[in-house]
């Protein structure tokens, strides 16, 4: 069964100097749920507890009143996921029939509207190469994301999607209680105003999972800036992507995962070209 936890080399800059290392970081990935050879959901998570989780998941559903109405539990690992496959005592099986449906996950790890594993991990869009960013700018463009969040002042409960672009700061900055209806809400109002994002950096007051890098390469920024860590999926797939991801982005820098050669550090010349094992 997979690690739920993944070791990751990254390029570190802080108190204006670059390091080299490696951190853990939370493994990813998609989790399917199948009642009586249906598929009722595909949740995003950490590849642990499985069986705790399907029954859980199953009881807060209501799709189960009592773990026992689950008639065989079968944790199967898959190429890009894994299937919690269930089987239903007869007098339920009914039921999960006529309630099938394709469910929105909850705020932190579900993928809306998803019934399939293929579907969960799609590979992202490639975005161009794009400008390179001083870190000095990544500091400044980060520093201005919590003054603008008018929301979260009152309630400190919300997160954020920024854009920043050179010359312009904040272009955009949407929140909401779903750090990833947020990114749509971002991506949304940088259409509707036709802001072409290749030059411009993603800030986002969240940690960073699959789906929010599949949204970023979506709307085309080369650059994702998040103030927590990312999970080791998100990592791999902003990779393959061509984007540059930075995060536990702090008052004093910010760590970069993937693609760091967008970055230049505070003394020129002096930078060095790390990549990312995955």
């Amino acid at each position: 069964m997979r690690e739920p936890v993944h070791r990751a080399n990254r390029k570190v800059w802080r108190d204006g100097a670059f390091s080299e290392g490696a951190r853990l970081i939370p493994e990813e990935t998609p989790l399917a749920l199948t009642y009586n050879g249906g598929t009722y959901a595909v949740m995003m998570g950490s590849p642990e507890d499985l069986g705790d989780f399907a029954v859980g998941f199953s009881l807060s559903e209501g799709i189960v009143q009592s773990a026992d109405e689950i008639d065989t539990l079968d944790i199967v690992e898959l190429d890009d996921g894994i299937e919690l496959r269930m089987w239903l005592k007869p007098e339920k099986a009914a039921l999960i029939a006529e309630r099938r449906r394709h469910i929105a996950g909850p705020t932190g790890c579900g993928i809306c509207g998803i019934d399939s594993i293929t579907e969960a991990v799609r590979p992202a869009a490639v975005v161009p190469a794009g400008r390179s960013f001083s870190s000095r700018e990544i500091m400044t463009a980060m520093a201005a994301v919590a003054p603008l969040q008018e929301i979260n002042h009152q309630t400190r409960a919300v997160h954020a999607a920024a854009f920043w672009a050179p010359g312009r700061g904040i272009v955009a900055l949407r929140e909401d209680v779903g750090r990833h209806n947020a990114l749509d809400k971002l991506a949304g109002a940088l259409a509707r105003d036709k802001v072409v994002a290749t030059d411009g950096i993603v800030l986002l007051t969240s940690r960073v999972s699959v789906e929010m890098v599949q949204k970023t390469a979506a709307i085309g920024a080369p650059l994702m800036v998040a103030v927590s860590v990312p999970t080791a999926l998100a990592a791999r797939m902003a990779d393959s992507a061509g984007i540059t991801l930075a995060a536990i982005a702090r008052s004093d820098g910010f760590e970069i995962f993937t693609h760091p050669e967008r970055v230049t550090g505070a003394v020129p010349g002096k930078e060095r070209t790390y990549v990312v094992v995955a």
